[in-house]
């Protein structure tokens, strides 16, 4: 009897003891606060483990912005930037004070450095940075890979959007909310979407902004969409008067192909770095030329004004604090699949595979560009260079039933309007606003009102 009372009491010690320390575990916390250089907000750290599953020590240090308005009437709302590999906290001012006032008078708006970015913690890989900066689509060097892929060793695939996600959720507990807002911009939204179904319970809101979809396949690494989508936007530029006359597809198609080799990627490239100066691809007055004059003008045989767009506009040395190259290769590389597969595909395999779907794509899957171009620009030669290692996951789960709103440009050549289309179907409580004439990012950068109008009245509500 003593035996048994004994065991009794010694399993209750160790069920109290365990149970104990599980509750007994510190929330996360928000360290050294002090003021942001803009008024108005606090700066702090927030301290989350290196790995979440526990097999590598450590961990990080990211920065943090919080608006003062603690008792805001309808709470937190996280604001998610892009890239990835873009900074937050250094934004926060433009976001809260210049473009949505009207939301932060009502929520108190949050804003992070993201693994691997910012002041405290970018990844720093030099020929990487030097070479294609902050562009997806321009094509790094082997070795620029094989340098970054060593600077970051076994380390390299904790920097998926798995561990960003689970950051998001140790902020969350941080801020001692129970729910927020959560709002993202291009690669932001990719990781508010993610959030949102990892979490649904601890979502009250999603605004997703210039729509990455939220499940990968290879379609996405190989940019087909928005190849195709380069027609669309900009025949429909020629449609606004006085109208072009001519096929600004046919130009660029025609360009593609009697151009040198690597023409289409830095045409691409370049076409797509220009809507952020003029999401109307016909005015002149950002560099002194306009695309659609100068694609024509090239056609007929004067390259002056396209080779000085290609040279004003060319890809390569970004600030490492504003835009971590490294942190986007890392990131990309795990969660995207490819024609390889996932992260896991033996690197000899991976060649093969991608010269056969070059061989399988039609002229229709890319058009005004080539197979050729999709197998060839930074995306796939990025990863096709990274050392194998266990991918991030790839939900394929709907959104949570909350209200979600999605914004987009229609002459978003980054995040064509058409990924947007697709995501809204898998939000039970979605609804889809086009911005016609805007580009990519509709809060921080849209010339007009009409978006951020529908983001203020959806938060509003």
């Amino acid at each position: 009897m003593r035996s048994k009372l004994l065991a009794l009491v010694t399993a209750l010690v160790a069920f109290t003891a365990v149970s104990g320390s599980a509750t007994a575990a510190p929330r996360p916390a928000l360290a050294d606060p002090h003021p942001c250089p803009d008024a108005g907000f606090t700066c702090s750290t927030l301290t989350v483990p290196l790995d979440y599953s526990g097999r590598l020590p450590g961990t990080l240090k990211l920065q943090v912005a919080t608006a003062d308005n603690v008792d805001a009437p309808k709470g937190v709302l996280l604001f998610l930037t892009g890239g990835p590999g873009q900074d937050g906290v250094r934004t926060i001012n433009r976001i809260a004070n210049l473009r949505l006032p009207e939301v932060a008078k009502n929520y108190r708006i949050v804003m992070l450095d993201q693994r691997g970015t910012g002041q405290l913690g970018a990844i720093n890989c030099p020929d990487l940075q030097a070479q294609v900066g902050s562009s997806d689509i321009e094509a790094p060097t082997r070795d620029a890979v094989a340098q970054c892929a060593s600077i970051l060793g076994n380390k390299a695939a904790l920097y998926s959007t798995d561990q960003t996600v689970a950051d998001f959720d140790q902020l969350r507990r941080a801020l001692g909310v129970e729910k927020m807002v959560v709002d993202g911009v291009s690669y932001g939204s990719f990781t508010a979407a993610r959030y949102a179904i990892a979490h649904p319970h601890n979502v009250s809101k999603v605004v997703l902004d210039s729509v990455v979809p939220s499940h990968a396949s290879a379609s996405f690494s190989l940019y087909l969409t928005g190849l195709t989508a380069e027609a669309r936007v900009l025949r429909d530029a020629c449609t606004t008067a006085p109208a072009c006359g001519f096929d600004p597809a046919d130009d660029l198609a025609w360009l593609v192909r009697h151009r040198d080799t690597t023409a289409g990627v830095a045409l691409f490239d370049m076409i797509v770095t220009y809507e952020f100066l003029d999401p109307t691809y016909r005015n002149p007055a950002p560099l002194g030329d306009d695309l659609i004059s100068s694609l024509h003008a090239a056609r007929n045989g004067d390259s002056t004004k396209l080779d000085n767009l290609l040279t004003n506009l060319a890809s390569g040395g970004d600030d490492v604090t504003r835009f971590s190259s490294g942190l986007h290769a890392a990131t990309l590389c795990a969660d995207q699949r490819f024609p390889w597969g996932s992260a896991a595909t033996p690197s000899p395999l991976r060649a093969p595979l991608v010269k056969a779907t070059e061989n399988l794509l039609s002229n229709r899957d890319v058009w005004p560009y080539t197979p050729a171009v999709a197998v060839n620009q930074g995306f796939i030669k990025t990863c096709q260079f990274w050392p194998p290692e266990k991918p991030g996951a790839n939900t394929d789960s709907k959104l949570p039933n909350v209200p979600i709103l999605l914004v987009n440009g229609d002459h978003d050549l980054s995040t064509p309007m058409e990924w947007a289309q697709a995501e809204v179907a898998k939000a039970p409580q979605g609804k889809l606003v086009i911005v016609k004439g805007a580009s990519h990012s509709i809060q921080n950068r849209e010339l007009g009102h009409a978006g951020r109008d529908a983001v203020i009245s959806f938060l509003a509500s």
